[in-house]
């Protein structure tokens, strides 16, 4: 009788030291504003508590440990970083360190950058991890696993959100899968006026359409000419392949001499459609490509307020070049 009675007094002791534990752990934290607050890889809840506490998060690591102890947190506990509120108490950690909702990061890639933009942007996000070792596009595409030997185009425009641990080779794969997705829904969909005859050239031409336009309005017009040029055998004579072919060397300004320069992208000295992409189109430019507008046009020129004049004949399109040209407005711009 005598020790059940001790075993019931220590019982009762026990619950008694776990209640004033838990009973302290239900003051706010000790931050003034949210944190985040990282649980790394191979962390235990006594390296995780140490690092709470010094970092004034909690007051008090003894309660926090053995209560943790107590609640087996310690093996519940997942790698990653987490926002902390004020508002929380040290008790109220458990279930967020437990939970694996970690902090999410985003990144964005904008219509018409090319691959050297991409990969200039992932080096802007310390969070991700540096996998790629290469900004050469053809390796690019062999570390991605690509079907195809270049990275250009590949890529589609888009905002991606992703946690610390990731690497710039997960957002990558992401925006490929995408591109594959977007290139495939629209191939089902095409018009019978489009002129190209794989994914692969639709995204080509989309390519070259989302760098000549940002306007909504223009982008089928646009596919329109150059479907008729390539129908025709017109060489497409559009700048931006231009100055892709020119690479580095290009500093903002398009010369005579730079159309005359052969590159495998010049469209004014090539037939048909340059060897890759030259840009990351979206998904309207790439429905553009599949689906153009036939108004026999055969040439535009910008304008000057991010819009551009059609012409069907090349007497038309030099009068538009004298009067949009040749005679630039003050406030010229080439697009919206």
């Amino acid at each position: 009788m005598y020790l059940v009675i001790l075993s019931l007094v220590v019982s009762f002791a026990a619950i008694g030291v776990v209640y004033q534990g838990v009973q302290a752990l239900q003051e706010p934290i000790g931050i003034q504003e949210a944190a985040v607050f990282e649980v790394r890889k191979g962390d235990t809840l006594r390296s995780v508590t140490q690092r709470l506490e010094g970092e004034g998060v909690i007051n008090s690591g003894f309660w926090f440990y053995w209560i943790g102890r107590f609640k087996e947190q310690g093996r519940l506990l997942k790698a990653g970083e987490y926002w902390l509120s004020p508002e929380y108490t040290a008790m109220g950690l458990f279930p967020v360190l437990t939970s694996g909702k970690t902090v999410n990061y985003s990144i964005t890639f904008i219509e018409g950058w090319n691959i050297r933009e991409v990969l200039a942007e992932l080096d802007n996000h310390p969070k991700l991890e540096r996998v790629l070792n290469s900004k050469d596009p053809a390796e690019v595409a062999s570390q991605l696993g690509m079907e195809y030997p270049h990275a250009e185009g590949l890529i589609f425009p888009d905002t991606y959100f992703y946690r610390k641990g990731m690497s710039d080779l997960d957002i990558l794969q992401q925006a490929y899968r995408k591109t594959m997705e977007v290139l495939s829904k629209e191939w089902k969909q095409r018009s019978s006026d489009a002129i190209v005859k794989s994914p692969y050239e639709a995204l080509i031409l989309a390519s070259i359409v989302e760098r000549e336009t940002s306007v909504d309005s223009e982008r089928e017009v646009i596919s329109g000419v150059f479907t008729e040029r390539l129908r025709l055998k017109m060489r497409l004579q559009t700048d931006p392949t231009v100055i892709y072919g020119l690479g580095e060397a290009y500093q903002g300004n398009i010369t005579r001499k730079h159309l005359k320069q052969p590159t495998p992208y010049n469209t004014y000295v090539i037939k048909g459609l340059p060897p890759t992409p030259i840009s990351m189109p979206g998904e309207a430019s790439i429905k553009a490509a599949l689906n153009p507008d036939i108004t026999g046009d055969l040439y535009f020129v910008a304008k000057g307020d991010g819009t551009h004049a059609f012409s069907k004949t090349l007497r038309e399109h030099t009068n538009a070049v004298r009067a949009y040209q040749l005679k630039r407005r003050s406030d010229y711009r080439s697009s919206q």
